[in-house]
């Protein structure tokens, strides 16, 4: 439970310092886009975008008990 946590959190973390930096370096010259024309969205948006990454791996949550109790589930 921790680790699926911890993971999650650092793939929201790593997507919003990406989002942030999509605006600041690419972004929206002239304020018509709706997500890359605000810091605030361009950042919220790459969080849920990492987040979701982070949650598309459900492998990775399971411990090793529940591998050695289930080794036919993938």
């Amino acid at each position: 439970m921790k680790k699926t946590v911890l993971r999650l959190s650092l793939f929201g973390l790593a997507g919003a310092i990406l989002g942030y930096t999509y605006y600041a370096f690419i972004g929206c010259n002239n304020g018509t886009c709706m997500i890359t024309s605000n810091p605030m969205i361009s950042s919220a948006y790459g969080a849920l975008m990492g987040f979701l990454l982070g949650g598309s791996f459900p492998g990775a949550a399971r411990n090793s008990e529940e591998r050695e109790a289930n080794p036919d589930q993938k």
